[in-house]
């Protein structure tokens, strides 16, 4: 037996190399590795790196139930190799097994980030055998002993963050212990196993519909945790248990189990699971995210918009809601162009003269909507300063499309050998070429003809489990067209460098990572009450780093001027969609509009390189108060919210600058009533908001 110890970005990890020929993770944690923690009366049988299930074997030995542990040949797979080398990234490691009875030889690979406590983890899977082997579970990542360190139960330490997700209820984050959740600690320390799991995940095409997948576990007792997310725009799962006297985490795309995916994997094909990354941090959930957002920040594609954070005008939210006419984007424009708007996007209908739900896919102007046509607009809004944008969904085709039945069946979703409806849609199979070739029409068109410079680019159907079409499962078949579509999408950038390209999925629906390192911009929600999207605003950050996290801001027709004041402070740390009938404002509150978009320009250069915090803990949608902070260079910015509170004041901590000698300052607005004080011994900021429905960013300049 021999071990293998690193420390790498303040990530111990410990290998095992058994006299049986197995290698086993032992440890991944901020904290140092102590060898009384390994508990388990089977000692570190079940601490493998890797979970394969193949159809026709064996599982022998745990009570597994649905639970991805004892899986075969996982269980027997050999140690044959470890790798450990450096590339333009970081460090690297890959961990090579194989199974000498089906064949398959996997490559677990760890991809470390110079200066982040994260790690990219994915597993290859390769059939060096003579006979096909049916994958029905492959993870990206495992390990088991998650609950080591500390002396309590686990039941009692471990606290289980999971981000729920909804149309319009995005980002609801909820905190849970396991035995919350059914997962008690009711045997002997050394031999903690059941049938029971927490299992979480999506099925189908939008990939956070009911979850963002991520998830964040610490350890209560030593105040370290381990936090994660799937990179993948389908199907995927994470689930967590006990086995073996300890408690486990599995990361995986899609399953057969839970998401009805199977691939036959042909001698000599290789199978490369969804990347995953996990990381670990002292402290809590404020350093976590810390890690993960310059993560985030070091995965994605390199563009000009998440350093330039340009200011966008969209036509839609609380204004022409899918309407838009040229008498009507004309004074718009103008409107925009004067509060300091640097793109305005048309966004759905200009493609219908009437109802355009079910016949969207050819995407031409509408000539009663645009008599002069649709490049009279966009020429117009060059004019006033500012790029041109329009709304797409090319993933989908009306059925009343009169492209619609013009093309072959292999063209969309198919299942028992009908096409796959959802909502009067098609779903477009973006593995065919023909689809690709079609959409990248549409690009080169919007571009080229129209002058478009941004698009928000839409997704308002889930067609589900996937497709039959050259498939060998329907989850194989979507888990095809979702890496089709990430490539056709790099394609496109790489034509248009200068293109940008908001991921809308009805808001906040496929916030997920696969697509966010392509995509600079995501559509945070459809929330259309300014009031609730405060904490969609305040807890976006978890999931998206703030320069991508677009938020809407919508002044109403009949508002006041505190209502202005909340709107924009909605916006001002993240992305700025700015909308509303800007034209139907009177002046003092169009100002405020103005001065909030004045501000933004001057502190976009801090906050694209900030990293987020919550002073009053993540936001739920009932609280009165709510707040988010960014840490930037020599100054934090703090946005404060009061949502109908008994009381007009609130002490807002911020722990990392207690001691300190804190100015602080009212930035936007500048001139409104507001109270404040800087209590440095107590590290917190006392803040007075008369209004009970108002808010204001701070500068907390030290």
């Amino acid at each position: 037996m021999k071990r293998i110890e690193l420390y790498e970005n303040k990530i111990h990890m410990l290998w095992e190399v058994t006299d049986a020929g197995e290698i086993k993770l032992l440890h991944f944690s901020a904290l140092p590795f102590e060898e009384d923690t390994l508990t388990s009366k089977t000692g570190t049988q079940s601490f493998y790196p890797v979970e394969i299930l193949v159809s026709g074997q064996d599982r022998v030995g745990e009570r597994h139930g649905h639970k991805y542990i004892q899986t075969s040949p996982g269980y027997r797979m050999k140690y044959r190799e470890f790798r450990d080398f450096r590339n333009e990234r970081g460090r690297k490691l890959e961990v090579v097994t194989e199974d000498h009875i089906t064949g398959l030889d996997v490559t677990s690979h760890y991809q470390f980030y110079d200066g982040i406590s994260v790690v990219r983890a994915w597993t290859e899977v390769r059939n060096r055998g003579t006979e096909p082997q049916g994958l029905e579970y492959v993870s990206s990542f495992a390990l088991n002993g998650i609950e080591k360190e500390g002396l309590r139960e686990f039941d009692e330490k471990l606290e289980l963050r999971i981000p729920h997700n909804a149309w319009q209820k995005e980002l609801d984050w909820a905190s849970y212990t396991l035995r919350e959740l059914g997962l008690s600690s009711t045997q002997p320390h050394s031999m903690h196993r059941s049938s029971k799991t927490i299992g979480i995940g999506n099925t189908g095409n939008w990939s956070a519909k009911e979850y963002i997948p991520m998830g964040y576990l610490e350890n209560q007792e030593t105040r370290s945790s381990l936090f994660w997310q799937i990179e993948h725009n389908g199907s995927w799962y994470w689930e967590i248990s006990d086995q073996d006297g300890h408690v486990y985490l599995k990361l995986s795309g899609p399953t057969e189990h839970h998401n009805h995916w199977w691939k036959n994997l042909q001698p000599g094909e290789t199978f490369l699971t969804v990347p995953v990354s996990v990381g670990t941090a002292e402290g809590g959930f404020d350093e976590a995210m810390g890690e993960l957002t310059k993560y985030r920040r070091a995965i994605r594609r390199v563009n000009d918009d998440n350093e330039n954070l340009k200011v966008i005008f969209n036509d839609y939210m609380n204004c022409l809601f899918g309407d838009p006419t040229t008498e009507k984007e004309i004074p718009l424009i103008d409107k925009a162009a004067e509060a300091g708007c640097e793109y305005f996007c048309i966004d759905a209908g200009w493609y219908s003269a009437g109802y355009w739900w079910d016949g969207v896919g050819e995407w031409l102007p509408s000539k009663e909507r645009f008599p002069g046509g649709i490049k009279e607009v966009t020429d117009y809004i060059r004019a006033k300063g500012m790029i041109p944008g329009v709304w797409l969904e090319l993933e989908v085709m009306g059925i009343k499309c009169p492209k619609a039945d013009r093309v072959k069946d292999d063209w969309y979703f198919m299942r028992h050998g009908k096409r796959v409806y959802d909502r009067s849609r098609y779903q477009l199979d973006f593995r065919n070429p023909q689809v690709r070739a079609h959409a990248t029409e549409v690009i080169d068109r919007v571009v080229n003809e129209y002058g478009v410079g941004y698009i928000k680019m839409d997704y308002n159907i889930e067609p589900g489990i996937g497709t039959e079409v050259d498939a060998d499962s329907y989850g194989d078949g979507l888990l095809g067209h979702n890496r089709a579509y990430l490539e056709w999408l790099d394609g496109i950038f790489e034509k248009y460098p200068d293109l940008i390209i908001e991921n809308c999925s009805s808001g906040g629906l496929r916030m997920d990572y696969a697509m966010l390192s392509r995509y600079s911009i995501q559509s945070t929600s459809d929330q259309e009450d300014y009031v609730r999207y405060a904490t969609i605003t305040a807890n976006a950050p978890s999931a998206v780093t703030p320069e991508q996290a677009a938020v809407w801001s919508y002044p109403l027709t009949d508002g006041d001027c505190e209502e202005v004041i909340f709107n924009m402070v909605n916006a001002l740390l993240l992305r700025i969609h700015q909308s509303g009938h800007l034209v139907n404002l009177s002046p003092e509150r169009f100002n405020y509009v103005k001065e909030a978009i004045t501000y933004y320009k001057t502190i976009r250069p801090l906050t694209k390189k900030a990293l987020p915090y919550w002073p009053l803990g993540l936001s739920a949608y009932g609280d009165p108060w709510v707040s988010l902070g960014l840490e930037a260079e020599a100054k934090d910015f703090l946005a404060v919210w009061r949502r109908d509170s008994q009381s007009p004041v609130q002490e807002i901590p911020v722990k990392h600058l207690k001691g300190k000698d804190v100015q602080a300052v009212c930035a936007y607005p500048e001139n409104v009533e507001c109270a404040y004080h800087w209590n440095k011994e107590a590290g917190t900021l006392t803040v007075e908001l008369p209004a009970r429905v108002s808010a204001r960013i701070f500068e907390l300049r030290y």
